[in-house]
């Protein structure tokens, strides 16, 4: 009989079910998430965070589902997941998502491979053959965004947060990959594209329900944020570019509305 125990891994979905096919699209990542990997040798912990309500107290199947009852904030949402878990190795995703075969293991033998990747994202089938990137091309190290850094599944070990504290929680939407990716590279936290572990993305099935007004203020206010943490623009600018910014979001509504 095998004594070795198998690798535990914490995974955090993020879902917003709020219609049927929203729903559906969490229960599709979620069941190939578990068919992915034989259990004998990785557990999936998995915790669903749900921002729609009115679900509660419905519970995903083989997942711990959390409902906040708070404003949704992305990395705010992923930190209550990080907190409720602690297991050795951590994947933060969206729920638009499907998993193939083998993905957590690739992942794995890349940094057993090399002991300084502390980090990494699956390679999507669907998005980076179309920039150039070939799946079973290697491990691309790197950190630039929708490229090495797929910021819809992000792969780390749980002992990175020792050096660089938990998510920040001013960026509520977008821009939080850009951050994550940033704050790697300060802390020289080895990061890379592994193209045999395959993850695909549904490509912002969810951020495509919101209203326009929403999807604008979250693009612009969390870029403006960002440039002033990492590219040391003045607090009073950034306060300045939201004011524009506000003005200029309101006048693309009444232009979209034919107002």
């Amino acid at each position: 009989m095998s004594t070795i125990q198998p690798v535990k891994i914490d995974v955090i979905i993020l879902s917003y079910a709020k219609n049927d096919i929203l729903k559906q699209m969490t229960e599709q990542g979620i069941k190939s998430l578990i068919n992915s990997e034989n259990q004998d040798q990785i557990v999936f912990n998995i915790v669903v965070i749900e921002s729609e309500l009115s679900l509660g107290p419905f519970n995903y199947a083989n997942t711990t589902t959390v409902y906040p009852n708070v404003p949704f904030g992305y990395h705010k949402f992923m930190n209550i997941g990080i907190k409720l878990t602690q297991n050795p190795y951590l994947c933060i995703c969206n729920n638009d998502l499907l998993f193939h075969p083998n993905w957590a293991s690739e992942i794995l033998s890349a940094f057993e491979e090399n002991p300084e990747l502390s980090s990494a994202s699956p390679i999507c089938s669907i998005h980076h053959p179309a920039i150039g990137i070939s799946l079973n091309s290697g491990v691309h190290i790197g950190y630039e965004v929708r490229k090495e850094v797929a910021g819809w599944c992000l792969f780390f070990k749980r002992s990175n947060l020792e050096k660089t504290g938990l998510l920040d929680e001013k960026f509520t939407f977008w821009y939080a990959d850009n951050d994550y990716a940033t704050t790697l590279e300060k802390y020289n936290i080895k990061h890379a594209l592994v193209t045999t572990s395959i993850v695909d993305h549904l490509e912002s099935k969810t951020l495509k329900t919101f209203e326009l007004q929403e999807q604008m203020k979250m693009t612009t206010r969390e870029r403006f944020y960002y440039e002033y943490k990492w590219k040391k623009r003045g607090y009073f600018s950034y306060l300045n570019r939201l004011f524009k910014a506000k003005r200029e979001i309101n006048r693309q509504i009444r232009k979209s509305r034919g107002v």
